[in-house]
């Protein structure tokens, strides 16, 4: 049983009048939301095309600043290559076997010291035959000259001949050359045998040795590590550094200067003094090789030779410099520059002459006259000839104020938002 009721035939017409009004009604709505839609934003494009022509137009400030003129001491501080101030490797000048030795690494020595022993017998044999041979010698010079004096009595009798005379005479002179020949290679063989001690040239420390008793030992070996011991004057330290040119002429003999090794004696300085210097620059550093004499007598604070520290000089400026801020360097490929703003507001650069640098501070030699307006801190974007507004204290965060206006960006798109949606809302109505 179907209980759908029938659709009645006799409903009334709906006439075009109203089908018309109801299109008409659509059609507004739909150009009206159009409308609005395009105001909005158009307005919107405008407000983002006056906002960039007007940060086109800005005149960009910057932070200037002057050089300062300034006369007081500074520091210099360079590398320092610490050395002992005698410092020789002791090879054995004879042939023989290591019989004793008496000083190790680390051991104090003074001048003089044997601190080895060589054993060479047949160095000693050579010697005892080199003295038996001047010993007949000399009685062969006894002779000769004895009968020198025989045969000197006997011409005057015309018991010799002349001719005799001479001949003794020259066996006489012969004897004396052969006394004197052999005393040399006494003299030699002798001076082998001192050689069998081996002393200490001066006062020191053992820093090598390279040989136990029993070891071989020959006068032909005397390459690197063939040494029989090192020793090392340390009670007095050469402490070399090079001074670069600009400062090479500040730096006096006699001037105090200090050094520092901060990994081993962290706070302390010891005091030196300049003593020598090459007299010319290296052609390829450009600097003045230096030497600075140290004490080393402080055994709390004992230097061991072949540390590496710094030497700081306290330097004198015979007149005043210019100092600029470090910030305001820029580094072209033709040298450093700084960018200045003229008379007209507008940024030029100048290529300077940098002398030391003090960290936050520079020094400058040469560029600047020292009433220019400099900027402090330019970009890598700088451009010469772009016009600024120079300012001597700091301007105020840019970026805040892009951020201010980032939120009021937001804050007009939610009120457009606002808008269009009201408007929607009011057309949908």
């Amino acid at each position: 049983m179907n209980n759908a009721e029938p659709i009645p035939k006799d409903l009334p017409k709906v006439k075009k009048r109203t089908l018309v009004i109801i299109a008409v009604a659509v059609v507004v709505a739909l150009v009206l939301s159009f409308l609005l839609g395009f105001i909005v934003r158009h307005e919107r494009i405008e407000k983002r095309d006056k906002m960039a022509q007007e940060e086109r137009d800005a005149v960009p400030a910057v932070l200037v600043t002057q050089a300062k003129r300034t006369q007081k001491s500074v520091e210099l501080v360079l590398p320092a290559d610490i050395h002992a101030f005698a410092s020789t490797a002791l090879y054995a000048r004879t042939n023989g076997y290591l019989a004793t030795w008496s000083a190790d690494i680390n051991d104090r020595v003074t001048k003089g010291q044997v601190i080895a022993v060589i054993s060479a017998p047949d160095t000693d044999a050579d010697l005892e035959q080199a003295l038996a041979n001047l010993n007949q010698q000399k009685v062969n010079l006894d002779l000769a000259a004895a009968t020198e004096d025989r045969y000197k009595g006997l011409i005057a009798t015309q018991g010799v001949t002349r001719q005799q005379l001479d001949q003794v005479t020259s066996n006489r002179k012969q004897a004396a050359a052969n006394v004197g020949s052999t005393a040399a290679s006494v003299d030699r063989l002798r001076a082998l045998v001192g050689f069998e001690k081996i002393v200490a040239p001066f006062d020191g420390v053992v820093t090598a040795r390279n040989y136990d008793v029993g070891a071989l030992i020959s006068a032909t070996n005397i390459g690197a590590g063939q040494e029989l011991f090192d020793v090392a004057e340390d009670d007095l330290l050469r402490v070399f550094v090079s001074i670069p040119q600009s400062s090479s002429q500040l730096i006096k003999y006699g001037q105090a200067v200090r050094l520092r090794l901060e990994r081993n004696f962290p706070g302390h300085e010891f005091s030196g003094q300049v003593a020598r210097s090459a007299g010319v620059l290296d052609p390829i550093t450009r600097t003045l090789r230096t030497e600075l004499d140290f004490e080393n007598t402080d055994e709390a604070h004992k230097i061991l030779a072949g540390m590496y520290g710094e030497a700081v000089f306290d330097l004198d400026r015979p007149e005043a410099v210019l100092t600029i801020p470090t910030s305001a360097l820029l580094f072209e490929a033709d040298g450093k520059q700084v960018a200045v703003v003229g008379p007209d507001d507008k940024i030029r650069f100048v290529k300077i002459t940098p002398g030391n640098d003090f960290g936050t501070e520079i020094e400058v030699l040469a560029g600047l006259k020292g009433d220019e307006r400099i900027v402090a801190n330019p970009g890598e974007n700088m451009v010469e000839g772009t016009k600024v507004t120079p300012q001597t204290s700091p301007p105020p965060d840019q970026r805040a104020g892009a951020g201010g206006n980032a939120k009021g960006d937001g804050k007009d798109g939610k009120d457009e938002k606002k808008k269009s949606d009201d408007g929607s809302s009011k057309d949908g109505k």
